[in-house]
């Protein structure tokens, strides 16, 4: 057909009644779409799909969850656990696809979780369950499916050791939405990044299980620097961590999580050579609180920060949030989205903010708090100890 001539209707995403799966969707799920949801064994990708399919099934939407990891009387289970019972969520416990199709098509929901790819095959090939070519075949057949009917359709996916969704790689060429959830098992929340998508941005993630406060953080600690990060248009909180300790070796020791390892040792030269801190002589330990990942630049301050004061062994004020790029002559440069980290900051209960003096001509004061602008890391140090 010409391009011009096909009619478009504008239409209405599905909303799952959870709003951070909602936004990392694109803002709701787009009719026909098909998405693949990774993480590790035990995350939760199967307790966030039932949660969603009862948030659609709770607005009187007809929806079928098909399981081919677990019975029908264990689904049950779980859901009432999770209180996630409800007469318009169907569930099913089948692994062929033939059946599911079959399925779906007498049924027709408005929305089916298929968990987990994985497990589906089809009995016209040889070859067994879980194969590269039963896991393309049954996607293959899903995409087709969800794009003739318009019913949006979740696959969860397992992920090797590697880090990657088991299968073909080839899966997440095929797919509209691609969602990686990460996080620890041991640690109080997770993150649902976006990969791929094809209807919304890939830089939006959703936080679940996180606490209103930062409720675990010591006080008066040294080392521990609190920070504003953007991930996409949302601004989170972090608390970064620094260890400096004599060093027994010759060499010192850099052991970094969470951040990148040659922005810290950059900017540990940046410090020796514009502060006077002999940090050669100190193994440095960082870590960023909770198993979250930062790399933006706006953070530098806030590792800068966290080093001087294990080094100089004095704490951070309770209430103080540090953010800011760090040059190599010691400088410190603006930052996008300073306003948005600062009403986060203050939302969280922060009245002081150590930001660039590059980013004060536009900031608004924060309510009830204090904003300092700082243009160089001596001046930071000198501001926060």
């Amino acid at each position: 057909m010409p391009i011009d001539s096909i009619d478009i209707d504008h239409e209405q995403r599905l909303l799952t009644a959870i709003r951070e799966f909602d936004r990392v969707l694109g803002g709701g799920l787009v009719p026909g779409t098909l998405v693949l949801i990774g993480g590790d064994p035990g995350i939760g990708k199967s307790t966030l799909m039932l949660q969603a399919l009862h948030g659609l099934a709770g607005q009187g939407r007809k929806v079928l969850y098909i399981s081919g990891e677990e019975s029908i009387r264990q689904l049950r289970l779980r859901s009432r656990r999770l209180q996630t019972v409800s007469p318009h969520l169907l569930v099913v416990s089948e692994v062929e696809v033939e059946a599911v199709l079959a399925m779906i098509d007498s049924v027709r929901p408005e929305v089916v979780v298929v968990d987990s790819i994985q497990t589906m095959f089809s009995a016209e090939l040889g070859s067994a369950p879980g194969s590269v070519s039963q896991v393309r075949e049954a996607t293959v057949r899903l995409m087709l499916m969800a794009k003739r009917s318009g019913i949006p359709i979740f696959l969860v996916g397992h992920v090797t050791k590697e880090g990657a969704i088991a299968g073909p790689k080839l899966l997440e060429h095929m797919v509209d939405t691609v969602l990686y959830f990460e996080g620890e098992r041991s640690q109080i929340f997770r993150v649902l990044r976006a990969v791929k998508n094809r209807f919304g941005s890939t830089n939006e993630i959703g936080v679940f299980e996180m606490k209103e406060q930062l409720s675990e953080r010591p006080a008066a600690a040294p080392g521990s620097v609190v920070t504003a990060s953007m991930e996409g248009t949302r601004p989170i909180l972090v608390e970064i961590q620094s260890l400096a300790s004599g060093t027994n070796f010759g060499t010192p020791r850099r052991t970094i999580l969470g951040l990148d390892s040659n922005r810290v040792a950059l900017l540990a030269a940046v410090m020796e050579k514009k502060i006077g801190m002999h940090l050669m002589g100190y193994d440095l330990f960082m870590n960023v609180a909770g198993g979250v990942r930062v790399t933006e630049p706006a953070v530098d301050l806030a590792i800068v920060a966290a080093i001087a004061s294990s080094f100089l062994d004095k704490p951070v004020a309770e209430r103080t949030v540090t953010m800011g790029e760090v040059g190599l002559a010691g400088e410190v440069r603006a930052i996008g989205h300073a306003d948005a980290r600062i009403a986060e900051s203050a939302k969280m209960g922060f009245t002081r903010c150590i930001v660039p003096r590059g980013n004060l001509k536009r900031l608004a004061a924060a309510a009830g708090g204090e904003v300092i602008g700082v243009s160089t890391v001596t001046e930071a140090v000198e501001a926060l100890f």
